[in-house]
């Protein structure tokens, strides 16, 4: 099996981008609402708290949009803007596919549901569409390499 990249295309990449940047300016006008608006002795604490929020959403949605994943024959290594990590096939008990609902929208991603530990979301993969064929082709090209993968480490059982 060769090792293949999977990540985001260029639109979905400056979809993202966009949206982020959208945000961002809505935080910000949070922010400077909060200052405008609180007391002056509480003022601090309260744009503290948005900023501090704003920078947890930003990080998240920049690894969602920069983050990649490398399929292997060994398993797969996570690539985001904040590290890398890497994953035996063994280690993962199954692929999935998991749905956000907010008011505002929904969005899907696939997780690896590991053995022993907490899931973890495979970075480069995730749509706003729940008809979107690329992401897709991608959760079923990363069960395939999952599949083939546990055969190759799971040693066959003793008679």
């Amino acid at each position: 099996m060769p090792d293949i990249w999977i990540g985001l295309d260029t639109h979905a990449r400056r979809r993202n981008w966009w949206w982020t940047g959208f945000l961002t300016l809505v935080r910000v006008g949070a922010a400077a609402a909060t200052a405008l608006s609180a007391q002056a002795t509480d003022r601090w604490w309260w744009v503290g708290g948005v900023v501090v929020f704003w920078l947890i959403a930003f990080l998240y949605m920049v690894n969602r949009g920069h983050g990649r994943t490398l399929l292997t024959p060994q398993g797969m290594e996570f690539r985001t803007f904040a590290g890398h990590r890497t994953i035996r096939w063994d280690e993962i008990a199954r692929i999935e596919k998991r749905r956000h609902q907010t008011r505002s929208g929904e969005w899907w991603d696939v997780r690896a549901v590991r053995v022993h530990g907490r899931s973890l979301t495979v970075p480069g993969v995730f749509s706003s569409s729940p008809w979107d064929t690329d992401f897709e082709e991608k959760f079923t090209m990363i069960r395939e390499c999952w599949s083939r993968g546990r055969r190759l480490t799971v040693p066959p059982p003793s008679t």
